[in-house]
C-alpha cells in the first residue's frame, strides 16, 4: 500500500461495514457494461501503460464523462459504498456518482474477459440505452474523491434507500481510476415463490441472513460463514485472535470439552423467520486452530430488540440454547440434525458461541420459513422479516 511520509489518525469506520459485500465477484458480481484487495506491481505495464489493479479509463479528450453498470451477485438492500481508490495516487477519479436500479431481467449483456484499452462498441451502447440508467435514483450524488493513499483510499458513503436494488450505475466525473467498489446490504429474496414445506438455509448471505454483532474478528469477519458453498481457504471463514485468558494447563470436562473461562461469539439475523431443523458447521480448512466447542443460542426479536442487543452487545436474557455444547474436530463438516437440537419455535436471531476461540468456515441453517406474531406488549404484528 503505498504510504504518506505523515499520515493522519484514520477515522471511524462505519457501522455499515459489518453487513455483506453484494456486488462481490465471489457471490456473482459483474460489470455488465462499461473483487480480494487490491495489489501493486511496480513493473508491470501493458501496451496501453501502466498496468493498475481496478478500472482505469483513458484520459478524456471527447464530451462526457465514463461510467459502468455493476450487476449486484445478491439482489438487496443497499446500507453503505466503499469507493475504494487504493494506488491511485496520481490518476484516481476526481468524482463520483452512484445510481440504483431494480430490473425484472438480466439484460442479455456482460463484458467478460479483459478489456484492457478496449471501449464500448455502438451496439453496445445501444443495448444499455435501453435501460435508461441515466435516469435511475441516485445513491450517491456527484462527490469528491480522495486518493488511494493508504490513509485515504476508503470512501464511504451511508444510504439511506429502502428499495431492492438489482443493477447499479457507477459515473467517473470525468475520468480516471477506481481499485474497488463494495456495496454493503442485506440480501432480499421473494419468500412468496418458496414452498411452505421446502427446507432452506434461513442464515444465507444469499437468502438475507446477516452479521449484527461479534465479539472478535483478528483473521476473518463472521460473515463469511454464510457465504456460499464451501470455504476456498481459512481467510474465507471467521477466524478470532487467540484468548489470552486460557488456563496455564488445560484440563476437560467427562465429554472431552475444554473447561476454560471465556469465548467468541457472533450474532445473525435470520432472512427469514423460521424453525431450524438442522445445523451444518464446517471447520474446513482449520487444522490447528479450530475451535474445541461450539454451541447455538436463538431467540425471536422485534426490530426495537434487536436495535437494544446492538447497542448492548447483544447481552441479552432472550437467548435459548437451540444446539448444546458440542466437541469440534478439525477440517470436519459437523451435522447435527432434528433430534439434536433443543427448540422446536420459529426463531429470527441466532448466536453462534466457540470456545476458547479459533475459526469455522461455514455455518449453514436449514428450516421452514415460518411467520412470528409478537404479543401486543411488544410489537402489534406479524414478524416474516425482519
Amino acid at each position: 500500500m503505498s504510504e504518506r511520509r505523515t499520515a493522519p489518525k484514520a477515522a471511524a469506520e462505519p457501522d455499515f461495514l459489518q453487513f455483506n459485500d453484494l456486488a462481490c465477484e465471489a457471490v456473482g458480481g459483474k460489470v455488465s457494461h462499461y473483487k480480494q484487495p487490491p495489489q501493486f506491481i511496480a513493473s508491470a505495464f501493458t501496451e496501453f501503460g501502466k498496468w493498475m489493479d481496478g478500472w482505469e479509463s483513458r484520459r478524456k479528450r471527447i464530451p462526457g464523462h465514463d461510467w459502468c453498470i455493476i450487476q449486484l451477485g445478491v439482489p438487496g438492500l443497499i446500507y453503505g459504498f466503499d469507493v475504494d481508490t487504493s494506488f491511485f495516487t496520481g490518476n484516481h477519479s476526481p468524482y463520483v456518482s452512484i445510481q440504483a436500479g431494480c430490473l425484472d431481467e438480466t439484460p442479455p449483456f456482460t463484458l467478460d474477459g479483459d478489456r484492457t484499452g478496449m471501449a464500448t462498441s455502438d451496439s453496445q451502447l445501444a443495448d444499455v440505452a435501453k435501460l435508461g440508467s441515466e435516469a435511475w435514483p441516485e445513491l450517491v450524488c456527484v462527490t469528491q474523491l480522495k486518493p488511494g493513499y493508504s490513509d485515504s483510499c476508503h470512501n464511504y458513503f451511508k444510504v439511506s434507500f429502502n428499495r431492492r436494488v438489482t443493477h447499479l450505475r457507477l459515473n467517473m466525473y470525468p475520468d480516471g481510476g477506481i481499485a474497488r467498489l463494495r456495496v454493503y446490504g442485506v440480501g432480499e429474496r421473494d419468500w412468496s415463490s418458496v414452498p411452505s414445506h421446502q427446507d432452506v438455509d434461513l442464515v444465507a448471505l444469499t437468502n438475507g441472513g446477516v452479521c449484527l454483532g461479534f465479539s472478535d474478528a483478528h483473521f476473518g469477519h463472521p460473515r463469511n460463514m454464510i457465504g456460499l458453498g464451501r470455504a476456498v481457504n481459512m481467510a474465507d471463514g471467521w477466524e478470532t485472535a487467540r484468548r489470552l485468558d486460557r488456563p496455564k494447563q488445560l484440563k476437560v470436562d467427562q465429554r472431552g470439552i475444554l473447561q476454560v473461562p471465556g469465548w467468541e461469539w457472533a450474532v445473525f439475523r435470520l432472512g427469514h423467520s423460521g424453525v431450524i431443523s438442522s445445523i451444518e458447521v464446517d471447520t474446513k480448512h482449520f487444522k490447528g486452530n479450530f475451535p474445541d466447542s461450539c454451541r447455538i443460542e436463538a431467540c425471536s426479536l422485534t426490530s426495537e430488540e434487536e436495535a437494544e442487543g446492538v447497542r448492548g452487545r447483544w447481552n441479552s436474557r432472550k437467548w435459548q440454547v437451540l444446539l448444546p455444547p458440542q466437541k469440534l474436530r478439525p477440517h470436519h463438516t459437523h451435522l447435527y440434525n432434528r433430534g439434536d437440537l433443543t427448540l422446536s419455535s420459529p426463531v429470527t436471531h441466532v448466536r453462534l458461541v466457540i470456545s476458547p476461540d479459533g475459526g469455522v468456515s461455514r455455518l449453514r441453517l436449514w428450516g421452514r420459513a415460518s411467520p412470528i406474531t409478537f404479543a401486543p406488549a411488544n410489537q402489534k404484528r406479524a414478524v416474516s422479516k425482519l
